[in-house]
């Protein structure tokens, strides 16, 4: 029997901007600056932040995820959403159809997003290689054990399978507290 071990990686909130976005925020023309490196080969952190300003509250610098993707996409945890005054679906990345709406502030300028604010399903990155050898289809529902002092066994953990990504597994601040959990902690794929 394979041993299917996981990296989990900790999701603090942050946003991903469309370039149309970047540009309002930061300037026409303006490009993202990696400030380091995601797990997610080609995926960075970015220098830029951006403020964003709920009915109830504001996060004054939440960091940007670059490059540039077709839509803008900021996803929080539930406590994160409860403090900005605004009630997100949980939804896998991309899926913001209907989504919550928040303003954006940046030193250019501001826009007001009319859906795409989030909880990130939880979630696991697989390389096709990964997914073949632990006999994982894209889109299964899977369980995930944490057997640290919290243990916890994650369930509906999406598998993400594509030759672009790395195997690793990501879940949100609230998830990680509730459990224990920081970065770099194994888990196993139970089913």
């Amino acid at each position: 029997m394979i041993h299917k071990e996981v990296t989990i990686g900790v999701s603090a909130r942050h946003i991903h901007l469309s370039q149309e976005h970047v540009e309002l925020l930061f300037g026409k023309g303006y490009e993202l600056t990696e400030m380091k490196p995601l797990s997610q080969p080609g995926q960075y952190a970015a220098n830029e932040t951006v403020a964003v300003v709920g009915p109830k509250g504001t996060f004054a610098k939440v960091r940007i995820l670059g490059p540039a993707r077709k839509q803008t996409q900021l996803e929080v945890s539930r406590t994160d959403a409860f403090a900005l005054g605004v009630n997100p679906p949980v939804r896998e990345s991309g899926d913001t159809k209907g989504s919550a709406s928040i303003k954006l502030q940046g030193p250019a300028g501001e826009v007001t997003i009319e859906e795409g604010v989030i909880v990130a399903a939880r979630h696991i990155h697989f390389h096709t290689s990964d997914a073949e050898r632990f006999g994982i289809a894209d889109k299964q529902s899977l369980r995930v054990r944490f057997a640290g002092e919290r243990g916890v066994v994650f369930e509906n953990v999406v598998a993400r399978v594509s030759e672009q990504f790395a195997l690793d597994m990501h879940i949100d601040t609230d998830e990680a507290n509730a459990a224990g959990v920081k970065n770099g902690d194994k888990a196993e794929i139970i089913d």
